[in-house]
C-alpha cells in the first residue's frame, strides 16, 4: 500500500466520520424540535384542562341558576292558578 493510497482512505474514512457526525447532529436537532413541540402541547393541554374546569364549573352554576328560575315560574303559575280560581268561584 503507497502512501498515496493510505492518504485516500484515511480522507475517506474522515469525509464518513463528518456525514456521520452531521446525521447524528441532524437527529439531535429533531430531537429537540420535538422535545419543544412536546413540552409547547402539554402547556397547552394544561390550560386547556384549566379552561375546561373553569367552564364547567361555569356551566354548574348555569344550570343551578336554571333550576332555580324553573321553580319560581312554576309557584308564579301556582299562585296565578290560584288567584284564576278563587276569581272564577266568586264570579260564579
Amino acid at each position: 500500500m503507497t502512501l498515496e493510497d493510505a492518504l485516500k482512505r484515511l480522507d475517506a474514512a474522515i469525509g464518513s466520520l463528518e456525514r456521520a457526525a452531521n446525521r447524528r447532529l441532524e437527529v439531535e436537532r429533531r430531537r429537540g424540535d420535538l422535545e419543544t413541540e412536546l413540552a409547547l402541547m402539554q402547556d397547552d393541554r394544561s390550560r386547556l384542562a384549566v379552561e375546561l374546569d373553569g367552564t364547567l364549573a361555569r356551566l354548574g352554576r348555569l344550570e343551578a341558576a336554571a333550576d332555580d328560575v324553573g321553580q319560581r315560574v312554576e309557584r308564579a303559575m301556582g299562585a296565578v292558578r290560584g288567584i284564576l280560581a278563587r276569581a272564577g268561584q266568586a264570579a260564579g
